[in-house]
């Protein structure tokens, strides 16, 4: 009886390491950096006065997602998806003026990270916020500024898409 328990015993040590060395080989080389996923909200015109043209901040905002998307680094939330995730929460418009309510938006559309910001012309010049925001706990990950000619649309991309660049 007694060979037999140590054969029971050799077989089921056998068995442990063998599941061990699966495990381990399983997770070892094949570890993947979970990819965090940002959502990219229309700038705001922060000008005063006459300047407001509410359509530059959707022009900059998608450099920005190109950028995003093209850096490999992020997967970036479909403006679709915060317009469904708006509509289910039956909110209005002007109830996306509150972060809070937008960093909601952005947890039920599944992003990790959010991208807030605003622009402001103020005679010759374009002055560009950013902020990056964790979704979860609100805090600002980082803010950037970049500054450009007011006069120079293909600056204000450049200001951008380099504003970006440094945030993310």
């Amino acid at each position: 009886m007694i060979k037999r328990h140590c054969h029971f015993t050799s077989l089921s040590l056998f068995i442990i390491i063998a599941a061990l060395f699966m495990v381990s080989c399983a997770t070892s080389g094949n570890v993947k950096r979970s990819i965090q996923t940002v959502a990219v909200w229309n700038l705001d015109d922060l000008s005063p006065g006459v300047f407001s043209q509410p359509d530059l901040g959707e022009l900059l905002s998608n450099q920005i997602i190109s950028y995003v998307q093209e850096s490999g680094g992020y997967a970036v939330i479909e403006r679709e998806q915060l317009r469904l995730a708006l509509e289910e929460l039956n909110l209005g418009t002007t109830s996306m003026v509150d972060e809070s309510t937008r960093l909601k938006l952005g947890r039920i559309s599944g992003a990790q990270l959010m991208v807030f910001g605003g622009y402001q012309v103020i005679g010759k010049t374009m002055r560009l916020d950013l902020r990056l925001v964790d979704v979860e706990t609100g805090s600002v990950k980082k803010a950037v500024q970049e500054t450009t000619s007011a006069l120079d649309i293909s600056g204000w991309l450049d200001s951008a898409r380099a504003a970006a660049e440094e945030l993310l």
